[in-house]
């Protein structure tokens, strides 16, 4: 009898919208979306009243099927059913269920991501809590609209090799750039990359300008990467795990940007934790013993070192001075703050180097390791100089 009654009702309710204007057809529909949500039925009534919304999907209005998503997107007791017919809707009303819906499963999500929506993406990238395996579709075929969004969203469990992705694919953009690099928790490997993308960026544009020759801006670009990677190495050895540093020195071998250059800037900046773990590698030694065999003083261990990690012969002096210097001055795993010195190449260190320089034959490897000692005092001189400055401003 309760559940006859409860379908004369429906039969009714729906007779009655048949007929009924648009905008109080859309009103009913809310009521009855909200009776189904938080009035006290019985089971058959709920069914009637579910069925009733299952109906009113076929409404010719889309303005029934809005009041239905405003209604129900944001809560569990919704019908599934329901929801996943209005999530499949376009325009505002699909992208509001996706936005809100607690009932869309991590799999439905993930099957609307690979179908290729920008403003369907973008819709589940804003959603209060994004899970991982959302959001790593989200970076792999997203949309940059849907990526930023995700990026920008507090909520978003983005994994790291997800973040990596993201500047693989829209690191050009400046937008995504800057929302990345605003992104705590942003991987050394996804954060090096970006730095990457924008000095590639920076240099093709001066080209086109002709502001500098090609081989001058690369060389520039190429240094300021340099400069940028042992800063983020220097961050890792002080606040994580010596595996993070690592993991990031297998990176740079990967990416062929674990250059000598590189591994001999870390050493003038005081870095001694990225050239163990950069030797390491080279060598195929563990990294206590690359560790022991450069402390050796007498200079034939490290000798040996050197060689076995394939670095450049003309620059091993440099090496070897620029490590007795960190070594005596007690650099190993000390940050700039302990040593009360600003970031970056360290002056002392590298005129000491040069001075060992002076007397050397001049001429092929050697000049070009010396010019570029040269340039790396300036920048060091121009680094102390900016210290000094904000020291005395402050």
């Amino acid at each position: 009898m309760i559940a006859w009654a409860a379908a004369m009702i429906v039969r009714q309710f729906l007779k009655w919208v048949k007929t009924a204007p648009a905008t109080e057809r859309a009103d009913a529909t809310g009521a009855l979306a909200r009776a189904y949500l938080h009035s006290e039925l019985s089971p058959e009534d709920r069914r009637a009243a579910e069925a009733a919304l299952l109906l009113l999907l076929d409404d010719p209005s889309p303005l029934v099927r809005l009041a239905l998503a405003q209604t129900l997107a944001s809560h569990r007791q919704a019908p599934i059913g329901v929801m996943l017919a209005l999530a499949a809707e376009p325009g505002e009303i699909g992208e509001l269920v996706l936005a809100r819906s607690p009932v869309l499963s991590v799999g439905e999500l993930v099957e609307v991501v690979g179908e290729g929506d920008g403003w369907r993406q973008a819709a589940i990238a804003s959603r209060e809590m994004v899970p991982a395996p959302v959001a790593a579709a989200i970076a792999e075929v997203g949309g940059a609209n849907a990526c930023l969004t995700l990026i920008e969203n507090e909520g978003s469990d983005v994994p790291g090799f997800a973040l990596g992705r993201i500047v693989s694919r829209f690191g050009h953009l400046p937008a995504l750039r800057e929302a990345l690099l605003r992104r705590d928790g942003l991987p050394a490997e996804a954060h090096q990359a970006l730095i990457r993308s924008v000095a590639d960026t920076l240099s093709a544009f001066v080209v086109q300008k002709e502001w500098l020759p090609p081989e001058q801006a690369a060389r520039l670009t190429k240094e300021a990467c340099e400069k940028a990677t042992v800063a983020i190495a220097q961050d890792l050895a002080h606040e994580r795990p010596a595996e993070d540093v690592r993991s990031f020195v297998e990176h740079l071998r990967a990416k062929g940007e674990l250059t000598s250059a590189l591994v001999l800037r870390s050493l003038l900046s005081g870095h001694v934790r990225l050239f163990f773990e950069a030797v390491s590698l080279l060598s195929g030694l563990p990294t206590a013993k690359v560790a022991a065999l450069a402390a050796d003083r007498t200079g034939s261990a490290f000798r040996a070192l050197y060689d076995r990690a394939g670095l450049p012969r003309g620059a091993f002096v440099a090496f070897r001075t620029a490590l007795e210097v960190v070594q005596k001055a007690s650099y190993v795993d000390a940050g700039a703050d302990a040593l009360h010195e600003p970031p970056g190449l360290k002056r002392r260190i590298v005129e000491r180097v040069l001075e060992q320089h002076r007397n050397m034959p001049a001429g092929g490897e050697i000049d070009h390791i010396l010019n570029q000692l040269r340039r790396w005092q300036a920048e060091a001189a121009r680094d102390e100089a900016r210290a000094l400055e904000g020291g005395l401003a402050a």
